[in-house]
């Protein structure tokens, strides 16, 4: 298998996974404004989205979208604990947070990214992001993660995303259970070894 990712995007937490579940995996850094890999390819045949994660299987075929990714790449190693197994009412919770996770919080950042929008837009994104971080860190102030005491994709999903609120300026330290499970994870021996091979900072 083959990562695709950007330092930083939300494919560090495939990356993260990836190495929590002792899977060897290749890894590409892509340039998503180029859309070229970095060895030359056009990233648009691997992955005509355009975006990361793209995970290019054995067989020939791409997987993309974060919450199915990390999801395929939890299943590759079930004694890993990544995720609940199927079939349980736990996996139903897990996949509920993988996609709370990509489409409230992943996708409520994007307007912060533009710097063409004017700021009562920005304030209006930030504003329904708050809520969902107080959603969130209500969550985590009764639990070290959000499955309950044992570490899932679904934290390095949100691990990844909230790591975004650093070159954002949003002070996460308003949500001390949120600023609590951000240092948490990133003193995992995997997470930290996923930033050093991105070249991102601790």
């Amino acid at each position: 298998m083959k990562l695709y990712y950007a330092p930083g995007a939300c494919s560090l937490a495939s990356h993260i996974t990836l190495i929590e579940a002792g899977i060897a995996c290749e890894t590409e850094r892509v340039d998503l404004k180029a859309k070229k890999t970095a060895s030359g390819a056009d990233y648009r045949v691997i992955n005509e989205k355009g975006s990361v994660p793209a995970l290019a299987l054995d067989d020939g075929g791409v997987l993309t979208e974060s919450a199915v990714v990390l999801q395929f790449i939890a299943d590759r190693n079930p004694g890993s604990g990544l995720a609940p197994a199927h079939g349980t009412f736990a996996r139903y919770r897990f996949a509920e947070w993988l996609n709370y996770i990509a489409t409230e919080i992943h996708k409520g950042f994007g307007p912060l990214w533009d710097s063409a929008n004017p700021d009562d837009v920005k304030q209006r994104a930030k504003d329904a992001l708050f809520q969902r971080f107080d959603y969130v860190g209500k969550r985590l102030a009764s639990t070290p993660f959000l499955m309950g005491d044992d570490f899932t994709a679904a934290d390095a999903y949100l691990y990844t995303i909230l790591r975004w609120t650093t070159p954002l300026k949003i002070d996460v330290a308003q949500w001390p259970s949120l600023a609590q499970f951000k240092a948490r994870v990133a003193a995992r021996p995997g997470v930290r070894k996923a930033l050093q091979a991105e070249g991102l900072p601790a």
